[in-house]
């Protein structure tokens, strides 16, 4: 079966268990009630489309960071980038892109990968010098990432260490989304005893499935980019524009 073609029963099932979610406007209201830091509160203010909004409707922003590990108990972020999109358009002229000074020497490993280095960084601002300008540019949308722990984890934890306080936002992860495609058409024992196996989910491997053009990948920007037309082209070939929200959000 190609990834592309599937059945009217696979498409009124939900590709993912999105069960546990929260509902998100309700969740973002007792938020904004608890937060201390004024910055949360504003971005917890801002309304949050509801879980039975079409996907056609919905205001997303793609966001990538950078860091200098895998570990946010460890790491730090040192550059962000964002994307704002709807279905139908990529806002390019509204994107951004911050460098952040994570306070911590470079390991070599990390430079190798992403191409950032101490004289990048010496002069970039404590990741509070821009929070507002982030959360502002991240208000009243759902953020679409490519892996959500990432985003999630790391930018929790870099407002626990500042604030004592953790951010939380609804997300939808292009890759969790394409997993379960591949695990879809291509997963399985029968599947496996015919040497058939899920396909990579990495950011570049899942693109070149859609026909989109290959990028310098471990850039934030261009990372946000590439991840917001995975977004279209994964819900242009397995959903409908009516799709729920709900259906894809975590």
């Amino acid at each position: 079966m190609s990834i592309f073609t599937f059945t009217r029963e696979q498409m009124r099932r939900p590709l993912l268990n999105t069960r546990a979610t929260p509902d998100w406007p309700t969740f973002f209201r007792t938020l904004q009630e608890n937060a201390q830091d004024e910055r949360l509160k504003a971005y917890y203010a801002a309304p949050m489309v509801s879980g039975d909004t079409p996907l056609s409707d919905v205001p997303f922003v793609a966001l990538d960071f950078e860091t200098t590990g895998l570990d946010p108990k460890k790491h730090e972020i040192i550059s962000i980038g964002l994307v704002p999109f709807t279905l139908q358009r990529i806002r390019c002229r509204e994107s951004a892109e911050w460098f952040v000074n994570p306070n911590r020497p470079l390991n070599e490993e990390s430079v190798v990968i992403h191409g950032i280095t101490h004289s990048t960084l010496e002069n970039a601002p404590d990741l509070l010098k821009i929070l507002e300008e982030v959360l502002n540019a991240l208000a009243g949308k759902v953020v679409v990432v490519h892996y959500h722990k990432i985003e999630r984890e790391f930018m929790a934890a870099a407002l626990q260490s500042r604030l004592g306080e953790r951010i939380h936002f609804p997300v939808v992860d292009t890759m969790a989304i394409e997993s379960a495609i591949q695990q879809r058409d291509h997963g399985g024992f029968l599947k496996r005893m015919r040497g058939i196996r899920p396909n990579s989910v990495r950011l570049g491997r899942s693109r070149t499935r859609y026909g989109l053009p290959a990028y310098h990948p471990h850039h934030a920007l261009t990372d946000a980019l590439a991840t917001a037309e995975l977004l279209q082209a994964q819900i242009a070939y397995h959903f409908s524009p009516d799709t729920p929200l709900s259906e894809i959000w975590l």
